[in-house]
């Protein structure tokens, strides 16, 4: 596993009609080929890299631009598995600017 993303769609107002919409993005992302589990609070997708599941997002929000004023969504990740390499990073920028850190 290298990143965990769970999304959910929700309607502004019980009387919106965004079916037709969420259809599509639930096609999506089983055209994705990425794993995912679907339920009533959400979906959750998991990939290989971070950069695999926003591509599956940024399409998603591409589907439901038409109707963006009547829904609102909810996108948490969780890249614990890549998280050393970015506490790596981060520690690396910092010695280059203030010397080595213990």
């Amino acid at each position: 596993m290298g990143a965990l993303m769970n999304f959910a769609i929700f309607p502004i107002d019980k009387g919106d009609h965004i079916g037709e919409y969420v259809s599509k993005v639930v096609k999506h992302i089983k055209d994705s080929g990425l794993k995912y589990q679907f339920s009533p609070m959400g979906t959750v997708i998991e990939a290989e890299t971070v950069t695999e599941l926003l591509k599956v997002v940024d399409e998603a929000y591409k589907i439901m631009d038409p109707i963006s004023d009547r829904i609102y969504c909810v996108m948490n990740m969780d890249y614990n598995k890549n998280k050393s390499n970015m506490i790596k990073s981060k520690t690396e920028s910092i010695e280059k600017r203030i010397g080595k850190v213990d």
